[in-house]
């Protein structure tokens, strides 16, 4: 559907901003009143990570006026795969500080504003309530449906995205004019039955082409072009170069944008997306160990069977040494549970400690009592005991 300009336009371009966005300026659909309108936008981007990288450079580049940006956390050497707003000497450094010189470098005229925090149900209505557009980069349940709940409370159209491996999806919500992403995804799925990208890894590249359709959505719900993807989701298959379109239908039963919502302020995410399932908590509690207790069950030749349940590739980057691969879906089909010895203690870990969580109460309600798991996973192991290996 044709939406109206989101935005008013500003008063005026300068004679350099004319000379820069030229090639936008000769676009009729867009031309000197669309572009005034991108430059009196403020958009704020979630996360400045694999999807928030291409979007806010396009969106600099596309001339919006205020950039907002937040993100609480470092650059990594293991986000440089992806998150192309950071380089090698930015490693160690506030991604937010990070990206706005980067954005700055690609155009000057842009007003960057940080907010150096994590996303949490006590600013977000701060926050959000600063911009026009939301752009959604995040990576996690939680953070979604905060995102979600608080732009449909405060009558805002965000765009969505999503990555995975080498698929992702794309949409605008908008409660005023369509379905939310809650009438999507009305419950998060179980805890630990998708992975994220740090467990399932993704594409590079296929950040830069989810990205790029989340700015495309942007600049035609700020100018008032073409048809946003509202009402529409849009998937992406790397593999076999495809699009395909699914209809989102406005649920009247939604939780938070239906006829008789349940929903009428922001809730605590955490406790809603379940991170670990109630019943990992309690397995978990009292059959946690520490990587160096591990690391003296090993020294002291202790009767121990270390089972990772990661994935083949995960397991090929780092290990601990002497653990067995049993991927945690071989637990969860309960094909695993023959092959492990009924005389030796079983201690679980993953890369940091969820997934063998998970594990731990597959196998305490199969008998196994005594069975602990490695809080903190390989990536504990790594920083305690063995600093030279790598970490992903």
């Amino acid at each position: 559907m044709s939406l109206p300009p989101l935005v008013e336009p500003a008063d005026e371009l300068t004679v350099d901003e004319v000379r820069r966005y030229s090639r936008h300026l000769i676009i009729p659909d867009v031309g000197m009143d669309g572009q005034k309108r991108l430059k009196n936008a403020k958009v704020l981007c979630v996360g400045a990570g694999g999807l928030g990288s291409p979007a806010l450079m396009y969106l600099a580049a596309a001339g919006v006026g205020t950039l907002g940006i937040v993100e609480f956390d470092e650059v990594d050497e293991s986000n440089l795969q992806r998150q192309i707003i950071h380089s090698q000497s930015d490693i160690g450094r506030s991604k937010a500080e990070s990206a706005k010189d980067s954005v700055l470098g690609i155009n000057p005229y842009v007003n960057v504003v940080l907010h150096e925090e994590r996303l949490e149900a006590e600013n977000v209505m701060d926050i959000f309530g600063q911009y026009d557009l939301i752009v959604d980069g995040t990576d996690n349940f939680a953070t979604r449906y905060l995102v979600n709940d608080a732009c449909v409370l405060l009558n805002k159209p965000y765009v969505w995205g999503s990555i995975y491996r080498f698929d992702g999806q794309a949409s605008v919500f908008w409660s005023e004019h369509g379905p939310c992403y809650r009438c999507l995804y009305p419950e998060p799925p179980p805890p630990g039955m998708v992975p994220s990208c740090a467990e399932g890894g993704v594409l590079g590249v296929l950040c830069a082409s989810i990205g790029s359709i989340q700015v495309t959505e942007a600049i035609k719900v700020l100018a008032g072009v073409g048809e946003p993807l509202v009402g529409r989701l849009m998937i992406y298959d790397a593999l076999e170069m495809q699009y395909r379109q699914v209809k989102v239908r406005k649920d009247p039963n939604c939780a938070i944008c239906g006829e008789n919502p349940n929903v009428t302020e922001l809730i605590d995410y955490e406790a809603f997306c379940g991170v670990v399932s109630e019943e990992a908590q309690e397995a978990a509690a009292g059959s946690t160990i520490t990587p160096k207790q591990l690391k003296e069950w090993i020294d002291d030749g202790e009767n121990i069977e270390i089972i990772d349940v990661r994935e083949v590739n995960e397991y090929e980057i780092v290990s601990i040494p002497g653990a067995k691969l049993i991927p945690k879906n071989e637990f969860l089909m309960g094909t695993a549970l023959e092959s492990l010895p009924q005389d030796k203690k079983i201690v679980l870990h993953c890369k940091t400690g969820v997934r063998s969580a998970e594990v731990l109460a597959v196998l305490k309600s199969a008998g196994f009592a005594d069975a602990v798991h490695v809080g903190g996973g390989v990536i504990g192991w790594v920083h305690q005991i063995e600093p030279d290996k790598p970490v992903y």
